[in-house]
């Protein structure tokens, strides 16, 4: 199931995140887009958009996604943008992609 390769709706890889397992956190998707910090602008607005991840939405990487990836503080440089491409890609591939 490709729901399996994401588990984030931003393209971060959860497993590799370093605030989940010291803040017990349960991931992004799993806790509905209120991971333990609090409230997240990019899962509220892939959950709106009735979107499995960014990565599937027509405004693809908007403003909002770019602005988490590159905030200087908790941001990756880019990396869950290309890791959204990546998964888009790899479901284009297989012909798994939702209208």
């Amino acid at each position: 199931m490709f729901e399996e390769m994401f588990d984030t709706y931003c393209g971060l890889k959860c497993s590799e995140c370093e605030y989940k397992e010291k803040n017990n956190c349960d991931g992004c998707i799993t806790s509905k887009g209120k991971p333990f910090h609090g409230k997240c602008e990019v899962a509220d607005c892939a959950i709106s958009r009735n979107r499995r991840f960014c990565g599937e939405c027509d405004s693809f990487p908007c403003e909002t996604l770019k602005n988490y990836s590159f905030d200087k503080e908790h941001g990756d440089n880019g990396a869950r943008i290309e890791h959204c491409k990546a998964l888009k890609a790899e479901m284009v591939k297989k012909g798994k992609t939702r209208d």
